[in-house]
Parts: C-alpha cells; structure tokens; sequence
C-alpha cells in the first residue's frame, strides 16, 4: 500500500479499527507471516522459543522475530516510524502492546555467538539447531549436526545409568543432567567435556550445553597422579592400590569372560630397617627404588598391578587368577628376582623378602578380609623364618582367630570366674602317700568347652592376663588347701602353684602373695611355687629378690620342667630353690615295654644325687606305670605325679586320697 496516513493513523486503504473497537478486542493480534521464512518441520517445536504464554507481551517467543506491526525487514509501505507496534502519533503513557523484552531475534544472534557451545534438542532427543561454538569444538559444520541424536553426540548411551537420567530429562521427569565424558571429535582427537541437558525456559524443547574442560581436566589428572603414587618408587600407593583392588573384586564378581578369582602377593623387605641405620634414608630410599623396578619386571608379563603400601611393603594384585600355583609361581619369581645383589651407590647390597600369598574366588570377597589374610600369611611367612613365601591357610587362620577370640576374653572371662581349678596328687615314692597336690587350671568357655592351659596360658603370658588370673588360682588354691587342713589336721597337703615370670615383674607377687596366706589362713610352709627353669635360671635383679622374699618367708620355690631349658648348674647354689621337678621326658625313658635308655637313667640318677648334696627334694614327672616307679624310687626320687597315680581331679576327689596310700 502507498501514500501518507490519514489524521487517525490508517493508511490510505487501510481499515484499522477505531479506539473503541481495539479495546474490545484481544491484546494480541495474529501475525503475518513472511512467506520467504523458512518453516520448521511440521509437529516440531520451536527452535528458540514456544508461542507466548498466557498474558505474555505480543510478539515474545515468536520464532522470527515479528512484532504486531509489520514484518522486520519487509514494510509494505511507507510508515511515520518503525513497526513497533505503536499506533501513529505521541504517546502519553504507556503503549498498549509494547514488547516488554527482547524481540527472540536478539535470542537468535545471543545463541549463534554465544562461546559455549550449544544445541536444541526436542523431546525425541534430535537436534533441531546447533550454534558455531558446537561445530568448533567437535570440529563439524554445525549445520550437520540438524537431526542427530543428543545421546550419540554427547556420548550418552555407554552408561546404562546416564542413559537412563538422560531419558528421564527427555520425558519430564528429571530436571536436568550433567556428566561429564570424553568425546571425540572428527579429526579423531579426544577431548573432555562437561555436557548439561535441561529444559529451554517457556519452551517444550531442552537445551544441550558442552563445556571444554580438557585442560581442567588434565590438571586434575595430574594432581591425582602425584596425589595416587608414591614419590620414591614411582609406583601406585596404597590408596591407589586399594581402589584398583576394590574396582578389581567388583569386575571380577560380575564379568563372566574372567575366572571370577583374584589373587595377592603381600611382600616386605627382611632387615631394610638396618639399611636406614647404618648407611642413611637416602641409600634405603634408592634400593626402595631399585626393588620396586626388579618387581614390576616381574610382574609385567602377565599385567599384573604392583604398589608401594608404605615403608619396605609391596604387593602386587593379579586379576583373574587361575589359580594358587600362578601365585606360587609368582611370589617364587619375586624371590629370585631379590636375592641377585643391588649395586646402590657404588655399594653391592643383598635383601631378602617375606611374602604372604593369597588366593581365592572373588565375590564374597571383601578387601579388608583380603588385607588381613595377606597381612597374616606375611606374618607366617616371618615366622617361619624369613625369605620365604607362605601360602594362606584356612585352618591356620581359624586356629588364629581362636587364639585371637580367647586372648580378647581372658580378662573379662577371670571376671566371670569362668576358671576352675582341678588338682593332681604328688606322692611318696617311697610310702605311697600323698604328700601334696599340683593346682591345674582349666577354662570353662562358653563357646568352646573346657579348655586345657596349653590353649591359654601362653595368650594370658603375651597380653598380660596371667596377672590377675594367676592371682586368681592363687587364692582359690590356698582357700581349698586350707579347707583340707581344717578337715584332716594330721594329713596336711603342700598345694604347688604355678608362677609365670611376667607375674613377678608386672605385679608386686611377694605382697600377693602375703595377702593371700593372711586371707586364707594357711601356712606358708603349705605353699609351694612352681616356676619354669628358663624364668629362674636368668634372675637377676627384682625376681631373685622376689624367691628370696618369698622363700623367707617359708614358701617353697620349685623349679619345674628342670633339664630342657638352661640347665645352668651354677644357679641352683645362688637361688632359693627347695625343689626340683625332672621334665618328664627323661621318664620316659623308664618304661619297661620299651628299650630302656641308659643315658636317661643316669641323667636322673645323677641330678637326683645333686639335689640331695645341695639340700633338694626331687619330684618326678610324667610316672605312668608301677615299672616306672619302682625305678625312680630305686634311683632315690622323693615323689613323683603322673597318670599312674591320677589323673587332675576336682578337689572333692582329692579329700579321699588325704588318708588312703596311692598305688605303688
């Protein structure tokens, strides 16, 4: 149309509606479509925009850009000013239908320079617009990115779990995404990228952001690595060994191409410690060195993973495992491979190593459990002497973690009184009488029924529990030795008690001792203590003063097992011995169905001819048969104890023995 406005406003031609016919009318007007505008795919959303929301200004969300007056760049005649939407003439307040944003065609120029790259993705996942900064960073015309699927370019079907959110987002479900993941661009080279998918504002269609974050990402990756190997070996730390283990018993439970079994090989340095002291850290730190390439060049040929877990201690993780003997053969090639001597510093060096292996399938396998049986087996391996490997054991494991479980309740169980006490008669070679018994102890545990003090003694030894269990049958002894005196005052009974020498260092056993006797009643003379002769023959200093206390004050000392450990004649001039009790070993010897040894006979006849000249009483140990005792007896043996006469008893047991001569 042509010529200039008429007074209202209108065009010649035109037919505009009058004041009042506009307010009666909708805010917005349809648009006129520019026939040259591309269309988009028919049921496609809009590219960068949804049609306006209810009350929104005329024009927002438009798709190109077109106001409510003429279409941007195609007038159809002249105007008194731009299509803006305004009606002809000065406006003297706000503008009915004035766009209060930016025209979408700002959108449109935002997205095309925007350098983040991007894309619009409608709710079937394909990209219906991708801007330059896409193209750039995978290295394509963004034009031909139109139509392909989000997921492929983003790399966003390889994990079942993102595929599964990236789906969710696509249906509404999930507001957005963010992985990040490594892509890979059209001239091949690899690049990392955090990759957000949400939905677009007042549009049915998502937006897909790809941020470069390869330089972060490196950085990262070399921060991780410093952070997940050790700096003297250049080998994965401990922290780095325990996630590949961990990713290594997870892939091995589930991957079905694999043996599902996994194995380890524990190993630590046998004396590296003496290498810091005498020629510096900086020689240990260099042969740490050296040994770490010897094991990774054993460990190279299957792919096996080897780290530094701290100090002088490797491992080294086999995946798949076929089996014990592929670990055995290992841990033997790591052997070999560290007896050749190391040349450190002009310095020829020779290490050995102890190696604990172990081999099982992996699911069901935690790597804690696996540590500690590793960790375990390497203790056996040391043990056992050093420069060796060791393969785990199961029942030697259930054995320790018996032991383990019995020294963890051996203080709480003398508590409970879970102890009993059961007595084995001394008596008279010569007569036949009963002149004394031994007190034995014996555990009553819940779990594993009576136990013998082989099974616990040496555990209360190492953690200290033989104090108060010790002070424990100590009292119960004498109480029941006073008990028999008061009941057959003509009979008395000397009770034997056996002493640990950690008894005389950690607690004050003459004073025990003392309070105990004033408690109970009986008389020191009544009261014998047994101590091994490996703990008597090396007093010196506070336990000789101890037996000397002690013996002051009329309690008995015995030596017992006498002849298997020291046997350091010169001391028995020097302590306060009054007994000695022969190992019962040397009566073995004695048994008449057997070829009697005569070294043995001689042995015991000469020790009991010392310990008469020096003032002792002889008790012989281990009698099993009337042979046997008319031998000793012959030999000039006081007492002996053994099965012959009987076998631990209760106390009840012992008080008809009081009157009545044993066999023999």
């Amino acid at each position: 149309m042509s010529g200039t406005p008429d007074g209202q406003g209108r065009a010649p031609g035109a037919t505009l509606p009058t004041i009042t016919e506009r307010d009666a009318m909708p805010s917005a007007l349809p648009v006129a479509e520019d026939p040259g505008a591309p269309r988009p795919a028919p049921g496609a959303p809009s590219v960068l925009g949804a049609p306006p929301a209810p009350g929104a200004p005329p024009g927002a969300g438009h798709p190109t850009g077109h106001t409510t007056g003429h279409p941007t760049g195609h007038p159809s005649g002249p105007t008194t000013g731009p299509a803006t939407g305004h009606t002809a003439g000065p406006a003297t307040g706000p503008a009915t239908g004035l766009a209060s944003g930016p025209a979408p065609g700002d959108y449109r120029a935002a997205f095309n320079v925007a350098r983040l790259a991007m894309a619009v993705v409608d709710r079937e996942g394909r990209v219906l617009d991708a801007n330059p900064a896409l193209g750039a960073l995978l290295g394509t015309d963004p034009a031909l990115l139109t139509t392909r699927s989000a997921a492929d370019l983003a790399d966003l079907r390889e994990d079942p779990r993102t595929w599964r959110e990236y789906r969710d987002v696509l249906g509404g479900r999930t507001a957005r995404l963010r992985r990040t993941r490594r892509l890979r661009r059209a001239d091949g080279h690899a690049l990392w990228a955090e990759i957000t998918i949400e939905p677009a504002p007042d549009s049915c269609s998502l937006l897909l952001s790809m941020a470069d974050i390869s330089d972060q990402r490196d950085l990262q990756g070399r921060l991780r690595h410093l952070q997940m190997h050790d700096p003297v070996t250049r080998l994965p730390n401990r922290s780095l060994f325990f996630e590949r283990m961990t990713s290594a018993l997870e892939a091995a439970t589930y991957d079905r191409e694999g043996t599902g079994r996994i194995g380890l090989c524990y190993l630590d340095l046998d004396g590296f410690k003496a290498v810091n002291d005498t020629l510096g850290h900086r020689v240990g730190d260099r042969l740490l060195g050296a040994v770490a390439q010897r094991l990774t060049d054993c460990a190279a040929p299957g792919g096996h993973l080897v780290a530094r877990l701290g100090g002088d201690e490797f491992a080294l993780l086999v995946r798949n495992s076929t089996g014990t003997e592929q670990l055995c053969d290992l841990a033997r090639t790591v052997l070999a491979a560290l007896q050749e001597p190391f040349d450190v510093g002009g310095q020829r060096l020779s290490v050995s190593a102890s190696i604990g292996v172990v081999e099982r399938p992996a699911a069901g396998t935690h790597t804690t459990w696996l540590m500690q049986a590793a960790d375990t087996t390497l203790y056996w391996a040391k043990e056992d002497g050093k420069a060796r490997w060791t393969l785990f054991d199961p029942e030697r494991n259930a054995h320790r973690m018996t032991r383990q479980a019995l020294s963890s309740t051996l203080r709480p169980a003398v508590e409970r009184e879970e102890f009993v006490l059961d007595y084995q008669p001394l008596v008279g070679l010569g007569d036949g009488v009963v002149r004394g018994v031994e007190a034995l102890v014996r555990w009553d545990h819940p779990q594993f029924g009576r136990l013998s003090p082989n099974r616990f003694i040496p555990l209360a030894e190492e953690n200290g529990a033989i104090v108060p269990l010790g002070r424990w049958v100590l009292r119960t002894a004498c109480r029941q030795a006073r008990a028999w005196q008061l009941a057959e005052p003509p009979h008395p009974l000397v009770v034997s008690v056996n002493v640990a020498v950690r008894q005389v260092w950690d607690s004050d056993l003459v004073a025990d001792v003392g309070a105990i006797l004033a408690e109970t009643g009986l008389p020191p003379r009544l009261l014998q203590l047994e101590l091994t002769e490996s703990a008597v023959m090396g007093s010196t200093g506070r336990p000789l003063q101890a037996l000397q206390q002690l013996s002051d004050m009329g309690v008995a000392i015995a030596i017992d097992d006498f002849g298997t450990g020291y046997s350091n004649l010169a001391y028995l001039s020097r302590l306060p011995v009054s007994t000695l009790k022969l190992d019962g070993s040397f009566v073995q010897g004695f048994r008449a169905e057997e070829h009697p040894n005569p070294a043995d006979e001689t042995i015991v006849e000469a020790l009991v001819q010392l310990a008469h000249r020096l003032g002792l009483t002889v008790t012989a140990e281990c009698v099993e048969s009337a042979e046997q005792a008319e031998r000793l007896r012959r030999i000039g043996c006081d007492t002996g104890q053994g099965w012959f006469y009987s076998r631990p008893v209760p106390p009840d047991r012992i008080q008809a023995m009081i009157t009545c001569p044993a066999p023999g």
